[in-house]
């Protein structure tokens, strides 16, 4: 069941600053899109590109399938629709700047010796 708050003056997610999003299955589409042209951008072996493209195909086809919202919901897995659309945004923030960074590209220079031993010396 959905246990959202309900108000007589307007619906509300039950979280601060989490606004009801009126039309989540537009949302979702229109910013999965975005991450989807984003990652064609990037080389088709890139490990980000790969499982990335793989959950967003995944939930994109979730938002296409099942029109209920309490039921994407629960499919997706990840909280009340607005969080999941709220993911998604920070998803393409993360998709833009990895683009950008071009991490997939080897180190300009040599990486210390030591890095990843642990404790730091």
């Amino acid at each position: 069941t959905n246990d959202r708050p309900q108000s007589s003056c307007f619906p509300t997610t039950g979280l601060t600053g989490l606004f009801v999003c009126e039309h989540p299955h537009r949302a979702l589409t229109v910013v999965y899109g975005r991450i989807l042209r984003a990652l064609e951008q990037m080389p088709v072996n890139a490990a980000y590109r790969k499982y990335t493209e793989q959950i967003i195909k995944r939930r994109l086809a979730l938002v296409q399938e099942e029109p209920d919202i309490q039921r994407l919901e629960e499919k997706i897995g990840m909280g009340q629709i607005e969080e999941v659309i709220e993911q998604a945004e920070f998803e393409l923030q993360a998709t833009r700047a990895i683009l950008e960074s071009k991490a997939w590209e080897p180190l300009v220079e040599k990486a210390p010796e030591n890095q990843w031993k642990w404790p730091i010396a």
